[in-house]
């Protein structure tokens, strides 16, 4: 395989976007990444990869892919689009990382979207819920708040976290979205706001989870050799894993408090980075839901099996400490445009390693990790990038 190279990437306003169609808002974020970019033009990309997991239920648009395609005059050799739920955006990511590695293409556009507004919130989650086993899961009752709060729930029989630790991981990415342009929730909160907001599921309060959002975000890659035609610091995507567990849902996984998959995932991106957690200068990670979030630091390695409370408490997570988690706020703040997230998860590591991270910008960033995850973290996808020396 070659190495490969992020070279443009692009994101739109998240939040409510009643101003844009589904194609329109595609446009945005690739217009964006393009401008990033020195002498790369929309009718250069071979490859087109479109994250988008249910443009049917929300927008009544199918075949998102081709609209983007049309959307932007373009006709590449290669087009798909890739529904993966929550994980669509690391996973069309991976495919267009393998495409240029594998020398099928020269350059690929990664294109993440979700309009999830248009509908009543009763119906955009009804729509969500269709993620899981309708007939086993979702019928009964296990759906995504309460399944990551049965997660929660065991999390705390088995390592002592309590809601206040939770809480925690909310207050930081909230302060860390309060200086993102484009994040949805621009506010700080704190540990009072989190624990007197509404249950949702016990023991998880509104402020535990993310939100319905619109929103895209784009990414280019190119082979590492011509990178630096197109942008003066690039970024190479050195790690990649994706791995998913045996079970598709929540009541047969093997364990709820450590995510096999995601070990397994982040065990595959290491090796083919030849990096350890160590070596990580800061992570985006899916916190769907705070609970996940703090599960996600122990199955990368970050810290070890139960000390991800301790870890929270510690301040390591935020700007400025150890291993920043989630600076461009996460899904917590930024939100979640389920097709876009993964994306954005590059997009914002890729300006971290070049600097552009403005106020909430890691110092001296060289190597960070994304995690995306779908279903009750039964399928997972990493990705690791280092700025190119």
């Amino acid at each position: 395989m070659r190495p490969v190279s992020v070279v443009g990437v692009g994101l739109t306003q998240w939040g409510k976007r009643n101003d844009v169609s589904l194609g329109e808002l595609i446009v945005e974020s690739a217009k964006h990444a393009f401008e990033d970019t020195k002498r790369l033009a929309p009718k250069d990309i071979e490859a087109l990869y479109v994250a988008n997991a249910q443009s049917e239920r929300f927008t009544e648009q199918a075949h998102p892919a081709n609209l983007a395609a049309e959307f932007l005059g373009i006709s590449p050799k290669v087009t798909a689009r890739v529904e993966m739920a929550c994980a669509s955006g690391g996973a069309a990511f991976r495919n267009a990382f393998f495409t240029i590695a594998s020398g099928q293409a020269e350059s690929a556009l990664v294109s993440g979207v979700e309009k999830m507004c248009n509908v009543p919130s009763s119906e955009a989650m009804r729509n969500l819920c269709l993620v899981e086993d309708l007939t086993w899961e979702s019928f009964h009752g296990m759906i995504p708040p309460s399944g990551f709060a049965l997660i929660a729930s065991r999390y705390m029989h088995e390592y002592g976290v309590t809601q206040e630790q939770l809480a925690k991981i909310a207050v930081k990415n909230h302060k860390n979205g309060s200086k993102n342009p484009i994040a949805q929730f621009r506010k700080e909160i704190t540990i009072e706001t989190v624990l007197e907001s509404p249950m949702i599921a016990h023991p998880l309060n509104l402020y535990d989870c993310s939100p319905i959002s619109d929103g895209s975000a784009a990414v280019i890659l190119v082979p590492t050799k011509e990178a630096r035609k197109y942008n003066d610091t690039p970024v190479d995507v050195i790690g990649s894993g994706q791995f998913m567990e045996p079970s598709f849902n929540c009541s047969n996984m093997q364990s709820l408090t450590t995510w096999r998959a995601l070990v397994n995932a982040a065990n595959n991106a290491y090796s083919m980075a030849k990096l350890t957690p160590k070596d990580m200068d800061l992570a985006e990670t899916h916190d769907c839901f705070t609970i996940a979030e703090l599960i996600e630091y122990e199955d990368l390695g970050l810290c070890k099996k139960g000390e991800g409370p301790q870890l929270v408490d510690s301040g390591d997570t935020e700007i400025g400490g150890r291993i920043p988690v989630n600076p461009s706020g996460g899904l917590k703040s930024k939100g979640h445009p389920v097709g876009a997230t993964g994306v954005a998860q590059i997009a914002e590591v890729t300006e971290q390693l070049r600097g552009e991270g403005g106020p909430r910008q890691v110092d001296g960033a060289i190597t960070g990790i994304t995690q995306n995850l779908s279903g009750f973290a039964t399928h997972h996808v990493v990705h690791i990038l280092r700025r190119q020396n």
